[in-house]
């Protein structure tokens, strides 16, 4: 034991008690073999005068090691590291093994790494933001929020309130949303078709690794959100694209795929078609829900800005037309309120919500159900209508304001179509641009927007990005294009 007395350091200056330091030490020397089974340790005043602790130091330090299983104390005799243990002997690193030093870095065990999973976390802290089309939070109804949050969290049976929920969410959220997506959407369900989600991209998880097998074949635009596809190749589909034109994916390639392959799903953004912000056409509607019925596919709509169309009356959903039970209709108010709050929903069959709800429950026992209660109290109220009539105002003037900019001011370096509805521009800059050398500069001067890289296909080079507007004020919006301007 005193030849191992240099491996035991205590750092009197250290957040960790000064026991436990010794305690952690020695279990090291246990497990790497410095101290073998049935070794007899120093005594603890002996300990504490080699290492200048106070015995009782030491004490403590030998007492959690008795109580995690490490060492016995023999009557008469002292303190042992225990019999029972495996004979740990040391053994010299190969060449190969001297780099791997840090086990909290670096796993000792080896695992393949998905490349479909790589894609960067969007955390903008730049002043200035032409994200991909999030909402303004200033514009959330939060007090109305905090105040439903508390009522929710104080009020009624704490048992029950605090307690374990219904995997498929709050029965007073599901109702309220039942309600809303039939007045709104022209859907004809009932809560039972309702599973409450932590966001758009668990329905797609839920759905990809229950109703997906691998080899199956999948349908979404050559232009199309990553978060989907990354969930289709993890499911291990074969995920084919269909031309994206400017009403949407064209339809009539998807008829030629079903005649050649079966088809699984089939995934898109009916209303605001992502990136590029188009509506798919009434006639590719109706087409693609003949198909469906006659091939036998699952439809995902993915309806994340349904609520922000800038025209007089927009498109209903897929789904409102659905009379085989092939679409699922999945949204959330990450668009509507903030991506903070993750509440979200899939609707479909309610056999289909009955076995996603299964598999959410070995993910994600329940969603906070204080949450979910709280959104419900704000969709009965009428506080979450009343804000997304006000967000609606707001966000077409910020749209109809940028789109002036652009055209005003960087009219001769970009094209783009004034968006129906949605947060964002789907931009096209010239090709003489160096777009991602742009959004350097750019970040340089406080603002962010994104390079656009993600949307190209191998082989391809759009050189076109989504500039988001709906999260900056007119006045910010002016200065983000002022800033473009300089940079360019």
């Amino acid at each position: 034991m005193i030849a191992y007395q240099s491996h035991l350091v205590i750092d009197k200056t250290a957040k960790q008690p000064a026991y436990l330091q010794l305690a952690n030490q020695m279990t090291n020397l246990i497990r790497g073999g410095e101290l073998r089974a049935g070794q007899k340790l120093l005594g603890s005043r002996q300990l504490a005068l080699f290492l200048n602790i106070h015995r009782k130091t030491v004490v403590q330090a030998y007492d959690e090691l008795l109580a995690q299983g490490w060492l016995e104390s023999r009557a008469g005799s002292g303190t042992y590291v225990v019999e029972n243990l495996p004979e740990m002997t040391p053994q010299p690193l190969a060449d190969s093994q001297k780099l791997i030093i840090n086990p909290a870095k670096t796993a000792g065990f080896l695992f393949n790494e998905a490349p479909h999973l790589q894609r960067p976390v969007l955390l903008s802290s730049f002043q200035f933001h032409l994200d991909d089309g999030f909402p303004d939070p200033r514009l959330a109804p939060l007090n109305e929020l905090t105040r439903a949050y508390r009522s929710n969290l104080l009020h009624g049976n704490s048992y029950v309130r605090l307690g374990y929920g219904d995997t498929k969410g709050s029965a007073w959220l599901r109702r309220e949303l039942a309600d809303y997506l039939n007045e709104t959407r022209g859907l004809k369900i009932t809560l039972e078709n309702v599973l409450i989600l932590r966001g758009t991209i668990m329905g797609l998880y839920l759905v990809s690794t229950s109703l997906l097998k691998k080899g199956d074949n999948v349908v979404v635009g050559s232009l199309s959100w990553a978060g989907a596809n990354m969930n289709f190749m993890q499911a291990g589909a074969n995920v084919l694209k269909l031309s994206v034109d400017e009403y949407g994916p064209v339809v009539e390639e998807l008829e030629q795929l079903c005649k050649k392959q079966p088809i699984r799903l089939v995934y898109l953004t009916s209303h605001h078609h992502y990136p590029t912000t188009v509506a798919l056409r009434a006639d590719r509607r109706l087409k693609l829900l003949q198909l469906a019925e006659e091939y036998g596919f699952i439809v995902f709509e993915d309806d994340y800005d349904y609520d922000f169309h800038y025209l007089s009356k927009p498109l209903l959903p897929l789904a409102s037309a659905d009379r085989a039970g092939m679409v699922l209709y999945c949204g959330s108010f990450t668009k509507a309120i903030s991506p903070a709050f993750r509440v979200g929903y899939l609707v479909g069959p309610e056999n289909v919500i009955n076995h996603l709800a299964q598999l959410r429950r070995i993910i994600d026992r329940q969603g906070d159900l204080i949450l979910e209660n709280s959104f419900a109290e704000l969709l009965q109220s009428g506080v979450i209508q009343r804000h997304l009539r006000k967000s609606l105002r707001a966000y077409r003037e910020r749209r109809d304001v940028f789109c002036e900019l652009l055209r005003t001011t960087l009219g001769n370096c970009l094209d783009f179509q004034v968006p129906d509805g949605g947060m964002a521009v789907w931009t096209q800059f010239d090709k003489s641009i160096d777009l991602a050398l742009l959004a350097e500069k750019a970040e340089k001067k406080d603002l962010f927007f994104s390079n656009g890289m993600h949307h190209n296909s191998p082989g391809s080079a759009l050189n076109a990005t989504r500039l988001g507007f709906a999260s900056s004020t007119p006045e910010e919006l002016e200065q983000c294009v002022d800033i473009l301007k300089s940079v360019i």
